[in-house]
């Protein structure tokens, strides 16, 4: 009975033994299929090709270049000035830029065509000439025009002319002073135009120069002022002037345009019109006040001799032939007489005809004849003054002598016509 019961036993040993194996090859499978992960098969070249390749070796970040600045502005800024301009960090700037092209700032606007005239990188300094180019004309008189003082402040830096200015310490708060107009230079202008006005009124209250020509019909009267020539004297002081002061601010000297002389050539060809018919009128009134007079004077010797005649054959015995004389010397003394009255009346006439030999006042000699006030002299007289308003306003804001167009021209030219035709019939 014992061995019956112990032959179960040996049987079941060796199959517990495999079991037991087989379980322990597939946990340990298991296992091992948990730590690979899953991929396809490939072969060996497949493998070589899907692995990464190799980071290439990374270069380092180039260093930004350090912006510019002005930091130092040495010289007077002003026209026709030397001027040197410290930028810092210039040099490594001019690396990668051309720093032959920089131009100056001024209140932001930029001076273009002004390029340097000397460059020193290593030291970050440029020196600038400062002028007016076709360029940069503009510019220069929006900083230069309508001046309330020989100076005034303005903010500085330097750039590319097409581009934007550097920084800079010369800012709002903390300006340079551009000089429009140079002290010295100015007190000598000012000067010459000063004294030359004073000559000029001078020589218009105690000479002929603007008065009409000829010696006072009264002893300490003056004759009277002349339209024409005050005029001329109106725009000759006015172009001087004005030429003074734009080469007093931009050094420039032809300033004179094409419309500016057809208008000086305006007024003088008034002038020389006006004198050329007064000229005429008072030769022709001369000769027939020089004829009347020597008439005058024959007739009256003549009428004295008829008279003393006519005395003596009155005192004589009367007889056919004594009264037959005295009705022909008395017919003769008769008409003798009426012709001294007929002399004496044009000669009041012609004198009649005579504007006033001395001058009632500066504007009342300009604005009337012998007859009175006159449109055509009020006309000329106020076209003269708006385009002097427009002339001086021109100078001022613009620093140029004003472009007058043909048509305004013509204007003056016919205002010009009008009062020499009405100078023929208009009395003197």
């Amino acid at each position: 009975m014992q061995e019956r019961e112990d032959a179960p036993h040996a049987t079941l040993k060796p199959s517990r033994l495999v079991q037991l194996f087989l379980l322990t090859i597939v946990s340990v499978t298991g296992v091992l299929a948990q730590a690979t992960p899953d991929q396809p098969a490939s072969s060996p070249a497949a493998t070589n090709t899907t692995q990464p390749a190799a980071a290439p070796a990374q270069s380092p970040a180039p260093v930004p270049i350090p912006s510019p600045k002005v930091v130092k502005i040495i010289g007077n800024v002003e026209l026709d000035d030397i001027l040197e301009i410290d930028i810092q960090n210039l040099e490594q700037w001019g690396e990668t830029n051309d720093v032959s092209k920089l131009v100056p700032y001024i209140n932001g606007r930029s001076i273009k065509g002004n390029y340097p005239d000397e460059i020193h990188l290593q030291r970050g300094r440029l020196i600038f000439h400062l002028q007016i180019t076709p360029q940069n004309k503009e510019v220069w008189t929006d900083l230069l025009g309508a001046p309330d003082s020989i100076r005034r402040p303005v903010t500085m830096s330097a750039g590319l002319e097409n581009g934007s200015s550097f920084d800079s310490v010369y800012v709002p708060g903390n300006t340079l002073t551009l000089t429009i107009i140079s002290p010295v230079y100015g007190i000598i202008a000012l000067v010459v135009i000063v004294a030359t006005m004073f000559l000029l009124v001078w020589l218009v209250r105690k000479t002929n120069i603007i008065r009409e020509p000829g010696p006072p019909a009264v002893s300490g009267k003056r004759r009277p002022y002349n339209l024409g020539r005050a005029q001329m004297a109106f725009w000759f002081f006015l172009i001087y002037t004005s030429y003074v002061a734009i080469w007093l601010v931009t050094d420039a000297l032809d300033t004179i345009t094409a419309s500016l002389l057809a208008l000086m050539g305006i007024s003088a060809g008034t002038a020389l019109g006006e004198a050329l018919i007064d000229n005429g009128k008072d030769t022709a009134n001369t000769n027939q006040v020089q004829d009347l007079t020597a008439e005058k004077a024959a007739l009256e010797q003549t009428v004295s001799q008829v008279e003393t005649e006519l005395t003596t054959i009155n005192a004589a015995p009367a007889t056919i032939t004594d009264q037959s004389n005295r009705e022909a010397v008395q017919r003769q003394l008769t008409d003798g007489r009426t012709r001294l009255n007929q002399i004496d009346q044009q000669l009041r006439v012609l004198n009649s005809q005579q504007a006033p030999t001395t001058s009632q006042g500066f504007l009342r000699d300009l604005l009337s004849d012998g007859s009175g006030y006159s449109f055509h002299r009020f006309q000329i007289f106020a076209w003269t003054i708006v385009l002097g308003i427009i002339f001086l306003s021109s100078v001022y804001n613009n620093l140029t002598m004003p472009e007058f167009s043909p048509t305004l021209l013509g204007l003056m030219g016919l205002s010009a016509g009008t009062y020499i035709g009405f100078k023929f019939p208009e009395q003197k």
